[in-house]
């Protein structure tokens, strides 16, 4: 195999901070030699959560077995995951805000059409389903694990009790129309025809229309990070993927 230099688009700051974790986690495991350091270690990690590059073109790469590779990249996954905010904190930074956004968007993934669960109508393609919380600038503040594209969104919001943790706090939440009928504080537009609604009702829309799509900005930042754009791996893996570039984005972000 050819081996190139390649660069990776992200922060240094990404790359010092996870250094700084792997570094922190082989000092508490008593890890003595591995052959990459934690901040090669990291880099792998960063190439391939934002290059989506495979194993086998990473190993190459640092000089490593594919199965080297893989563990290294599997062990900063999970222990980026463990950093990621959970929704109570989230809730805790949106209410220092005006309000929030909500939306859902589908990860695809590679199955045969067999693959009914994962399926989604609405996207025509199989994937999983993130719902992804966004301030009223359109940052990311956090993203939801992930379900079957199936699902629909605001079966999703209720399964991951954004709704009642948004409630509670009393958060006004701004959503499209695949959140209706979630209640609380969600905010959805008018429902029915163009024609049918009223001339307030029509510009209600326009104006919600104009705030929700603040959102797609966090969602394009999720999906920065190529490997989420195409994911080839178990299903039960992609919940530590979103949640590691979450970890990544935030601290990055100075957030």
């Amino acid at each position: 195999m050819l081996v190139y230099p390649s660069g990776v688009d992200v922060f240094s700051s990404a790359l010092r901070f996870l250094s700084a974790k792997l570094r922190q986690h082989r000092r508490e495991l008593g890890t003595r030699w591995r052959r990459l350091s934690p901040g090669r270690q990291a880099l792998l990690t960063l190439a391939h959560l934002r290059n989506g590059h495979p194993y086998a073109q990473l190993a190459a790469g640092f000089g490593i077995g594919t199965t080297t590779a893989y563990r290294y990249v599997a062990e900063a996954v999970e222990l980026l995951a463990a950093l990621a905010p959970t929704l109570a904190e989230a809730a805790r930074t949106a209410s220092t805000k005006a309000f929030v956004l909500l939306d859902g968007t589908l990860l695809p993934i590679d199955r045969i059409a067999a693959d009914r669960p994962f399926y989604s109508g609405k996207h025509k393609k199989h994937g999983m389903n993130v719902q992804v919380l966004a301030d009223p600038s359109g940052r990311l503040l956090w993203a939801s694990p992930a379900l079957p594209g199936a699902i629909h969104d605001v079966r999703a919001a209720r399964e991951h009790g954004i709704i009642a943790a948004l409630t509670d706090a009393g958060i006004t939440c701004w959503a499209d129309k695949g959140y209706r009928g979630a209640g609380g504080t969600v905010r959805v537009p008018y429902w029915g025809r163009w024609e049918n609604l009223s001339t307030g009702q029509k510009a209600v829309n326009r104006s919600q229309a104009k705030i929700r799509a603040l959102v797609e900005q966090a969602v394009a930042t999720l999906k920065s990070w190529r490997l989420l754009r195409k994911l080839r791996c178990a299903t039960t893996r992609i919940t530590s993927l979103v949640r590691a570039v979450l970890t990544l984005h935030l601290a990055s972000s100075g957030r």
